[in-house]
């Protein structure tokens, strides 16, 4: 390559400047080439080899590239990292710019980001793939959020001090703001121009074909500005190919149960905690549903009795229970095949998802009609639209050649391999590939004839995609087959390749009944993907009717084997839960075969609990399980408990743990302190608090004075449900004069010297903390534990620290029959006496001196 710019990195060039801060996947044959800094950048994620390529403005042209077959894989791992990528592809036959002596037409035809995936290899069947966007206007906040892989799309307006929270639930892969209006530095921001509301608008009706967009509700403007940016961002991304998107969907004002990322961090709310623990769906669809609802868990008591009707249906069904579960493990995740046809990425194996999805629909409609009981609301519904009369079914089944219930009975292949159409549906194309059958079967007899006339027993007419059909042959028959007049193409080690007029015309008529064959089914296929899409949102709409039977029959079978109880929900104030458990604790004993010790806990009549115990006695676990408990009642599960009575709870807030931000700059107590903030601000009477700890982090009269009038407030202010754990045994004081809080204590006695745990639940308060048990059985040294006894009785007598700083270790020997050292009293006086904050560095270090030379003196 010479330093002036070649027609092809002239083209390059071009590309990558649409591509901007987007690394560039420039096709070129059978690979995705980088080049520039996009190369260096690729190799080094990658772990690839980064080459050179040619000179450009005296230059090395560094270069790096990956197979287009294996390109998934590496585009998954840029995107973890962090990358968006253009993708160039050629959009002409290469034959065609050889002739006019041109490089490839190539264009980007869409920018792979984290949310616009909708390639299985690339996403996680059982979790969400969202993209979201919001817009502020002072107190008020509007969200979108959208699935493309799926095809959901939501919109809310929310209180601007509930956005983290909102952005923790969805946990979207992406998230879209105006330039200006990103605080945290993660959004991608766009132009304010995509978020006026008449651009947004007039976006929104022209992608759904609708004069107005009260077609589908009563949305806000601030909602209209988020939709319509995430639409506008989609279409950046997609080159001008938009995804299909079902019609937006308005969520309620606080129509979930509000829990910020804190809480669900402490609660362990994800797929390694308790997501992990009671997923049992059967279909990816499904797996994403339960997820969805364990993030949102509702607050409208009749929608959570619906969901608790339909597991109880299946619950009190075990065998057809077992049945559906069995058939719908043989259900594809047709929800996002759909999503690939949308987003026209579709292959015809994502046809035959469709076709054999619908199928395994309806089975399971008409198996749940074989129910001895009545299907309850939630139930009868999504079988209506399982059981919807569409066509649809039938034709992908005899396109495809899938059975009468959607079975695949044969392999489909790739778009550009074709036979994906069934034999017998096109009589056409059955003779174009009739023809083809023919000609290689005239090929076969071709081959015996020459290897007869030529005398090489090792003579194979082969086909490869640089020569294409050939004469292959040892290399020691070459002499043989120019005497029988083969025309010689190519010499190998050991091989020898010649080409024949009558093989060459025989390849033509194969080439020819292959190329017609191959585009009658190409357009079959977009005939079929014209249909689906137009048959969309009822396939959309099957998809997530079986996902919601899949989330109820799992959570069904969780109930039966982990022994779960149906919880009363009403819109009281009540709490009270019989022989709770928590989920991930109790699954974690019995793997290691212990038992769990279930608690009860009533907040009706006191709905602030105090509860103290030692540390490892179980206080975290017990506070957690209530919350736990909760969520899973209110996103429609049975629960862990023997009897549960749930008022509905519209806010959860957990502060359990010690965490430092120090990214933020923020310490342990800080992080703490925020948190309790948030809680005492937002809080509301029909709230559920777990507080663990506060004021840990400071000074014991610091901590014990936060504590205390953070518990007055909780009962004074907020009298909403409340489980506050502590140490400070003097907050069990307030119980005299606090009508509503109750001390209960968690159990726990010494026996022959050792701590034994007891895990259960009493009222009362604990006498002591154990907190010296606790460190013996950690293996903090024996000597380090006689000196703390020590100490602990001089401080439980009533001694002030100053009184007995003398006899700390500084100034006395670890042992208590130790002599002291005389000269304690002068170096205990001459620290006193030092002012730490008016020394400069070099005072400082004298003193020091002066204090390690009397240290060694003494």
């Amino acid at each position: 390559m010479s330093e002036a710019a070649t027609p092809m990195l002239a083209q390059y060039l071009s590309l990558k400047a649409k591509a901007g801060d987007a690394l560039l996947f420039y096709r070129m044959g059978d690979f995705y080439e980088l080049f520039f800094a996009d190369a260096a950048v690729a190799a080094a994620a990658l772990g690839i080899a980064l080459t050179r390529r040619g000179k450009y403005q005296g230059e090395d042209v560094p270069m790096c590239g990956v197979p287009v077959h294996a390109a998934p894989a590496y585009l998954a791992r840029l995107i973890r990292t962090g990358h968006r990528v253009a993708i160039a592809e050629q959009i002409e036959d290469p034959a065609e710019a050889r002739r006019a002596g041109r490089p490839v037409a190539r264009a980007i035809v869409r920018v792979a980001t984290a949310a616009t995936l909708t390639e299985d290899e690339l996403l996680d069947a059982r979790a969400g793939n969202w993209l979201m966007a919001t817009v502020r206007d002072g107190a008020e906040l509007g969200a979108a959020w959208a699935d493309i892989s799926t095809g959901r799309f939501v919109t809310a307006v929310i209180p601007s001090a509930e956005a983290a929270a909102l952005i923790a639930r969805i946990a979207p892969a992406e998230q879209i703001a105006a330039e200006g209006e990103d605080g945290s530095g993660r959004a991608v921001t766009l132009a304010p121009m995509h978020f006026t509301p008449r651009a947004a608008r007039a976006r929104l009706e022209a992608v759904f074909g609708v004069a107005t967009l009260d077609a589908f509700g009563a949305f806000e403007e601030l909602e209209v500005r988020a939709a319509g940016a995430l639409v506008a961002y989609l279409d950046l991304m997609g080159r001008g190919t938009l995804p299909r998107l079902d019609a937006p969907v308005r969520e309620g004002v606080a129509s979930t149960m509000g829990i910020d990322a804190a809480t669900r961090a402490s609660l362990g709310l994800g797929r390694d905690g308790l997501l992990g623990q009671i997923d049992r769906t059967r279909t990816a669809g499904g797996a994403r549903l339960l997820a969805e609802d364990l993030a949102a868990p509702l607050v409208d008591a009749e929608a959570v009795r619906a969901r608790h009707d339909a597991v109880a249906w299946f619950a009190n069904a075990p065998g057809l229970r077992a049945r559906l579960r069995a058939l719908l493990g043989q259900a594809p995740d047709f929800a996002r095949a759909l999503g690939r046809v949308g987003a026209a990425r579709a292959q015809p194996r994502d046809l035959a998802a469709i076709g054999t999805g619908l199928g395994r629909a309806r089975s399971a409609a008409a198996l749940m009609d074989e129910g001895n009981a009545p299907l309850p609301a939630l139930l009868g519904a999504a079988c209506a639209g399982l059981a919807a009369d569409d066509p649809l079914p039938a034709v992908l089944q005899t396109a495809l050649g899938l059975e009468d219930d959607g079975t695949a009975t044969r392999s489909i292949g790739p778009l550009d391999e074709g036979g994906f159409i069934a034999p017998g549906h096109d009589a056409q194309l059955d003779a174009l590939r009739e023809d083809a059958s023919g000609a290689r079967t005239r090929i076969a007899a071709l081959e015996a004839r020459y290897r007869e006339t030529s005398g090489v027993a090792g003579l194979r007419i082969r086909h490869n995609g640089v020569l294409g059909w050939h004469i292959d042959a040892p290399v020691r028959a070459e002499a043989a087959l120019r005497a029988a007049g083969f025309g010689h193409r190519q010499t190998l080690a050991g091989q020898v390749r010649f080409g024949s007029d009558d093989l060459a015309g025989l390849a033509a008529e194969i080439a020819r009944a292959g190329e017609a064959a191959l585009a009658r089914e190409r357009a079959h296929f977009e005939r079929l993907c014209a249909a689906i899409l137009a048959a969309a949102p009822a396939i959309a709409a099957a998809a997530r009717a079986l996902a919601r039977i899949d989330v109820s029959a799992a959570l069904a079978e969780l109930a039966a084997t982990e022994r779960w109880v149906r919880p009363e929900i009403d819109d009281s104030r009540v709490f009270a839960i019989e022989g709770g458990r928590h989920p991930v604790v109790e699954a974690a004993l019995r793997e290691a075969r212990k038992p769990f010790v279930a608690n009860d806990c009533d907040l009706g009549g006191k709905p602030l609990w105090l509860v103290t115990g030692p540390n490892m006695g179980g206080k975290s676990t017990f506070l957690r399980q209530n919350a736990l408990v909760a969520i899973l009642a209110q996103m429609g599960s049975f629960v862990p408990a023997r009897a549960a009575r749930i008022g509905i709870v519209d806010r959860l807030f957990s502060r359990v743990g010690a965490s430092d931000d120090l990214a933020s700059g923020r310490s342990t107590f800080m992080v703490e302190m925020v948190e309790v903030a948030a809680i005492l601000r937002q809080a509301t009477a029909n709230s559920l608090v777990i507080l663990d700890e506060v004021g840990r982090g400071t000074s014991t009269y610091d901590g014990l004075a936060i504590a205390w009038a953070v518990l007055e407030w909780v009962h004074d202010r907020l009298g909403c449900r409340c489980l506050f754990a502590t140490h400070y045994h003097e907050l069990t004081r307030l119980a005299e004069r606090l009508p509503g809080l109750k001390l209960a204590t968690l159990r726990a006695r010494e026996w022959k010297g050792d701590l034994v745990f007891l895990h259960e639940v009493a009222a009362g308060a604990a006498d002591r903390s154990y907190g010296l048990a606790v460190a013996r059985l950690a293996g903090v040294p024996a000597p380090v534990i006689a000196r703390a006894k020590a100490v602990l009785a001089r401080l439980e007598a009533g001694r002030p620290m100053v009184s007995i700083e003398g006899e700390l270790p500084l100034f006395a020997a670890v042992a208590d029959d130790a002599p002291a050292d005389r000269d304690a009293p002068a170096l205990a006086a001459r620290l006193r006496a030092i002012d730490p904050d008016r020394l400069s560095p070099r005072e400082a270090h004298d003193v020091l001196r002066e204090l390690i030379g009397k240290a060694g003196e003494g």
